[in-house]
């Protein structure tokens, strides 16, 4: 069986890392599909050395195609990923429309790579929410040690977490403000240029707001139920890259020392720690970079077997792409995707 590959919104900000990053980790496609809306047909997208033109998702015939990847957004993944898996293609989708479903596998491949097993029933496995992915590459080996009892995150997210729209507002916003033109909303709720806007996605009747909300539950779904999360989700200006403070209450003794000897074990996991200026990963050095930053570990004073850390990681990559490039080598792996080649 070949091996082909297509990208669903391969013009948008993630499809095109997805593309950068197939070439990069010499993915062993026979082919590489470039798909959009009508309204990119022709466009010229980027796939290693080569150029892609982009072809009509709506018109797509998926009857060949090994794995499609999705990065289109949750209305278009609810339309499409059902008859891409349908056609016989595997689906990876970056949306949320399927995290949640029980008959879908929600997949971070350095914490519960197994579950990759569990994609027959729809023939579709999820990505996780970007700042959910970080999280639990970092939270994953504590958790085998120790078992995480309860997880305070505040985040500090990018506005690429948005989308290139949003991004486009941060960067005129920010020109703008310098030479005195209006510095108007019009993606985000309050001007986001030199300002922090805690909502992101929509508020719940809880008070809590949706993107919130995911990270509590995907983060159970992935790693383990009973594990007890509150977040606060906060976008900031800033271009590329997810930031997250975390304190993390353990059942079982652990140290910050231990810890950190622990994570720089750990798959997917970088440490950066060092008690000095500037001895820490800020989301302007993890920008292009494929691993999870962990940063400013230390013991929590106020609480038993309790810790702090600051994690880091390109939302872009490990957030979205990276995962789900991941992803596909380990159904490759698995021997999942027709013939087995083995990937190092």
């Amino acid at each position: 069986m070949a091996i082909n590959v297509a990208i669903v919104g391969a013009t948008g900000m993630v499809g095109q890392e997805l593309l950068a990053i197939l070439a990069e980790r010499l993915f062993p496609a026979d082919e590489v599909v470039a798909l959009a809306s009508r309204n990119s047909l022709g466009r010229e997208v980027s796939y290693g050395d080569r150029t892609l033109k982009c072809r009509d998702l709506a018109q797509f015939d998926f009857k060949n195609t090994a794995v499609a990847i999705f990065a289109a957004g949750g209305d278009i993944s609810k339309e499409y990923a059902p008859k891409a898996a349908a056609a016989g293609a595997i689906v990876i989708d970056n949306s949320s429309a399927f995290r949640l479903d029980p008959d879908v596998p929600l997949v971070v491949p350095e914490v519960n790579p197994e579950a990759v097993e569990g994609f027959g029933k729809r023939r579709i496995i999820a990505n996780p929410n970007c700042s959910t992915a970080q999280l639990v590459v970092a939270l994953k080996p504590l958790h085998d040690r120790a078992r995480i009892k309860r997880v305070v995150v505040s985040t500090y997210q990018s506005v690429s977490g948005a989308g290139k729209e949003a991004a486009d507002e941060l960067f005129r916003q920010t020109k703008g403000i310098f030479v005195g033109d209006d510095a108007t909303p019009e993606h985000f709720t309050k001007q986001i240029a030199f300002n922090v806007i805690p909502h992101i996605d929509v508020f719940m009747d809880d008070g809590s707001t949706r993107e919130e909300f995911k990270m509590t539950a995907e983060t159970k779904k992935i790693l383990d139920p009973k594990i007890k999360l509150t977040a606060t989700a906060v976008r900031v200006p800033v271009f590329v890259g997810h930031s997250e403070a975390v304190n993390i209450e353990f059942e079982e003794p652990l140290d910050a020392g231990e810890a950190r000897k622990i994570l720089r074990e750990a798959p997917g996991c970088l440490v950066v720690d060092k008690r000095e200026d500037g001895g820490y990963v800020t989301p302007v050095e993890c920008v292009g970079d494929f691993a999870t930053f962990i940063s400013r570990i230390r013991d929590d004073s106020t609480a038993d077997n309790a810790i702090n850390m600051w994690v880091v990681s390109d939302n872009l990559r490990k957030g979205a792409a990276l995962n789900a490039v991941q992803i596909a080598e380990l159904l490759l792996n698995r021997g999942l995707l027709g013939e087995s080649v083995q990937l190092h």
